[in-house]
């Protein structure tokens, strides 16, 4: 099972880009107060408690935190959504997706599909 980190703060969000170096990490881009997002981080935390795999994983809540949510779109490139989620290695975005096409199914696939 891997733990959900909540993204609070530009300098946390540094270190994670880093972490990226060493390890596969899920960002997490939830809004509190869609429905839609309640599903996918539904789907998220079902994904990680059933992964083995070695990954780093966290959620930055867009509203309350909307600088860190912006900082992940200028570092990866890839527009905002919400809720939206990014698996990020070597500071590169190897997939991403958004709204309904967050599932514990597709983010096995990504995992597959990057050969991790």
């Amino acid at each position: 099972m891997v733990s959900l980190h909540e993204l609070e703060s530009m300098e946390e969000l540094e270190k994670v880009w880093e972490e990226t170096r060493e390890r596969p990490v899920l960002l997490f881009k939830h809004s509190t107060t869609c429905p839609l997002s309640a599903r996918a981080i539904h789907e998220y935390q079902s994904f990680l408690q059933s992964t083995t795999k070695d990954i780093s994983a966290y959620m930055v809540k867009v509203i309350e935190q909307r600088p860190i949510s912006n900082k992940i779109e200028q570092l990866t490139e890839v527009r905002h959504h919400s809720p939206q989620i990014l698996l990020v290695k070597n500071k590169n975005v190897l997939w991403h997706t958004s709204h309904t096409k967050i599932t514990t199914k597709n983010i096995d696939r990504a995992f597959e599909r990057a050969d991790i």
